[in-house]
């Protein structure tokens, strides 16, 4: 048997700050400000905030040692990192890793802040420990055949999350390999989350993935503490591989792991909401831009999505067509054509302001959504998009993307990125707020995770989440 779990974990005991080549570094600092502009601006404005708020200070989770994006207070560990990844993952607007289908940051960060603010642990440490829990949350997704996954009802970045985020605790810690498998196995325990959510769009998309990272959190101080994990929590008979897919590759689990660095091909969101509905998007936008039209000229649009993008984002067209809330518009390819076809962008601030307007109403009546079978089997083939557009003038234009924006090979540039991450974080802390925010992470090697949050922190004059 291949010792996976032993194989994860030393490389993981052994990794050093100098030992990560410079443009990895880069992207996971990239990472991180892509996601604590997300986290920020959804302690502001994610309708979930207000209720898991109080519902931690009912259980006396506040006046801890550890901060929340975008709030005053300071919280139990276990409390911010649930709470920070539950807001890194409210707006649907964190990154992605195509292949293993899962959200890396939302799980890995939380956990890596949350364990630093215990010792106090540098940036170095922390990046560090980002890198670890990148490596190892995204080569178990691979491992799993992340297709099998879904079709068995489960939550990638929830059931993979709680390894990484184990994982990238423990090395904030300074586990042994020892140490490490046991909050491997300890994480197993929790590994949970289903995509019942998408029924009725209920937060619990959110909750699951906060909870994978305070899961981890959690494992890796047991583990430390001398609490014995389950052995071979990954490859055994009952491990993880085993027992939450039908046909898993162990081997991919520790492929060139330490030479091929999967940090680098997670991919930045441009636009919110489910990423298997972002080809068809940029295809659109596209469009509009190369032959001028407005969206009342249209006749009918036709999106044309693989297997599981259909699935998870064109059917039931009924449903489709009419979202109720925000995480259904999220899940709706209906929806997030109608915005652009209308205004050649989406912007977060777009679903709300949107979700009930009659015109986008009357726009996705035009739009159908069709399952394609000529797009082949390979890996990404479930992120190709075919747009047709019929115009009333009797055009007829088409446009098929193979490679979403903000994938490896066509990731964001330096520009847009900086747009973003303004866009989500100047109207919370200001604009003097964002550009100190923005310059700490740019160095945080040198910096706190103490001044990380106290740089996030509200304007005097901000409204928070249910606040009059």
């Amino acid at each position: 048997m291949l010792e996976v779990t032993r194989e994860l974990a030393r490389f993981v005991s052994d990794l050093e700050f100098e030992d990560i080549p410079p443009e990895v570094i880069g992207r996971a600092k990239t990472l991180m400000h892509d996601f604590v502009g997300i986290g920020i601006r959804a302690r502001h404005e994610a309708d979930s905030t207000l209720a898991m708020m109080r519902a931690t200070e009912i259980l006396g989770a506040d006046g801890g040692t550890c901060g929340v994006f975008g709030d005053s207070r300071w919280f139990s560990p276990a409390a911010a990192a649930l709470m920070n990844g539950a807001l890194g993952h409210s707006l649907d607007f964190d990154d992605t890793h195509a292949e293993a289908s899962l959200h890396p940051s939302a799980v890995v960060i939380p956990a890596a802040l949350a364990a630093a603010q215990l010792p106090g642990a540098s940036g170095k440490d922390v990046i560090t420990s980002i890198v670890a829990g990148y490596e190892v949350v995204c080569r178990l997704g691979q491992a799993l055949g992340p297709d099998d996954h879904y079709e068995r009802g489960y939550h990638p970045t929830a059931t993979c999350g709680a390894f990484g985020a184990a994982v990238a605790a423990s090395k904030v810690m300074g586990l042994s390999t020892e140490e490490i498998e046991s909050a491997l196995g300890i994480a197993l325990s929790q590994a949970s989350g289903t995509m019942q959510f998408i029924e009725n769009g209920a937060w619990t998309m959110r909750y699951q993935v906060g909870n994978a990272a305070k899961n981890g959190l959690v494992a890796a101080s047991f583990a430390r503490e001398g609490f014995v994990g389950a052995t071979h929590p990954i490859e055994g008979k009952y491990g993880f591989l085993n027992a939450y897919a039908p046909s898993p590759d162990a081997k991919e689990a520790v492929a060139a792991i330490g030479s091929v660095w999967e940090t680098m091909n997670i991919a930045v969101k441009p636009y919110p909401g489910c990423r298997l509905a972002h080809s068809a998007v940029d295809a659109i936008i596209e469009l509009r831009r190369e032959y001028e039209f407005q969206a009342d000229e249209l006749d009918s649009v036709v999106i044309g999505l693989a297997g599981v993008a259909y699935d998870l984002t064109g059917a039931p067209e009924a449903q489709k067509r009419t979202p109720d809330n925000l995480v259904d518009a999220q899940f709706s390819m209906h929806f997030q054509a109608a915005i652009a076809l209308q205004h050649g962008r989406i912007q977060w601030d777009d679903f709300s302001r949107l979700l009930r307007d009659e015109a986008t109403a009357a726009l996705m009546g035009k739009i159908s959504v069709i399952r394609e079978t000529d797009f082949g089997e390979d890996d990404w083939s479930k992120f190709r998009a075919r747009v047709s557009i019929e115009l009333q003038d009797g055009r007829q234009i088409v446009r098929q993307v193979d490679l979403p924006k903000g994938e490896f090979g066509n990731f964001l540039t330096n520009l847009e990125l900086r747009a973003k991450f303004r866009s989500l974080v100047a109207p919370c802390i200001g604009q003097a707020g964002e550009i100190a925010l923005y310059d700490l992470i740019l160095n945080f090697e040198n910096e706190t995770v103490d001044d990380l949050f106290r740089r996030t922190m509200p304007a005097p004059d901000m409204l928070m989440a249910g606040e009059d």
